[in-house]
C-alpha cells in the first residue's frame, strides 16, 4: 500500500472509533442514566420543598407560598409543556428561576411533573 492510502485508512479508522465511542457513551448515558438526570431525585432536591414529594403542595412552604398543585387534572389539561419548562427556567410569581439547571434537566422535570397527574 502506498503511504497516502495508509494514512487515509488510519484517519478513517480513527474517526470510526471516535464515532463509535461517542455513540456508545450517548447510548449508555440515556439508557442507564449515566449522565441523564434522574428526574425524581432532581424533583426531590429542587421542587419538593414547595410542591411536596407527591406534587400536591401540602408542605408548610407550599401552603405559605400558595404553590401550584401539580397533580391537578384541570391544571395539567390547561398547561403546555413549554409553559412548565419556562416556569422552571425563568420562575413565575413566588417560584424562583432555576437557571442553573440544564435544558436536559428541565426537560426531565417537565416529564416528571406530567407523571404526577392524578
Amino acid at each position: 500500500m502506498n503511504r497516502a492510502l495508509k494514512i487515509s485508512l488510519s484517519v478513517l479508522a480513527g474517526a470510526a472509533f471516535v464515532v463509535s465511542v461517542l455513540a456508545a457513551g450517548a447510548f449508555s448515558s440515556s439508557a442507564t442514566g449515566g449522565h441523564a438526570p434522574d428526574a425524581a431525585s432532581l424533583y426531590n432536591r429542587q421542587c419538593a420543598k414547595c410542591h411536596g414529594r407527591d406534587g400536591r403542595s401540602k408542605t408548610a412552604r407550599g401552603r405559605s407560598t400558595h404553590s401550584r398543585d401539580l397533580t391537578s387534572s384541570e391544571w395539567q389539561d390547561n398547561v403546555s409543556d413549554e409553559r412548565i419548562y419556562n416556569s422552571i427556567s425563568n420562575g413565575k410569581g413566588k417560584m424562583p428561576a432555576f437557571k442553573k439547571l440544564s435544558e436536559t434537566e428541565i426537560d426531565s422535570l417537565v416529564n416528571y411533573v406530567r407523571r404526577l397527574r392524578k
